[in-house]
């Protein structure tokens, strides 16, 4: 069974920095894709950013593009997401995920065939 855990969310101010952590646990994540999505109060859930497991490649949704980065570790089995200049409207609960049979397009953002989510990790920027 697989399992994620986030941990490193809190109450920032604008412009400010935060990391996410993922351990992700109870499979073998080669061929996945791993990401991490958000939820704002009253929103939907939406992608935010995601990497293959295997080659590292990864991909961005528009409004995070070159504040975010996700990476990997092989070795710890975790996932990262490194938050910069962040603003109120990053303000969410957010979510790592992996998905197996796996798809990016920037149209439909990343889909699979089973996803996996964690328990979420709320992020408050504050103005």
């Amino acid at each position: 069974q697989v399992q994620l855990v986030e941990s490193g969310g809190g109450l920032v101010q604008a412009g400010d920095s935060l990391r996410l952590s993922c351990a992700a646990s109870g499979g073998t994540f080669s061929g996945y894709a791993m990401g991490w999505f958000r939820q704002a109060p009253g929103k939907e859930r939406d992608f935010v950013a995601g990497i293959s497991w295997s080659a590292g490649s990864t991909f961005y949704a528009d409004p995070v593009k070159g504040r975010f980065t996700i990476s990997r570790d092989l070795a710890k089995n975790t996932v990262t997401l490194q938050m910069n200049s962040l603003n109120p409207e990053d303000t969410a609960v957010y979510y790592c995920t992996a998905h197996s049979h796996w798809s990016y397009t920037t149209t439909r953002g990343l889909t699979s065939q089973d996803t996996y989510w964690g328990q979420g990790t709320q992020v408050t920027v504050s103005s």
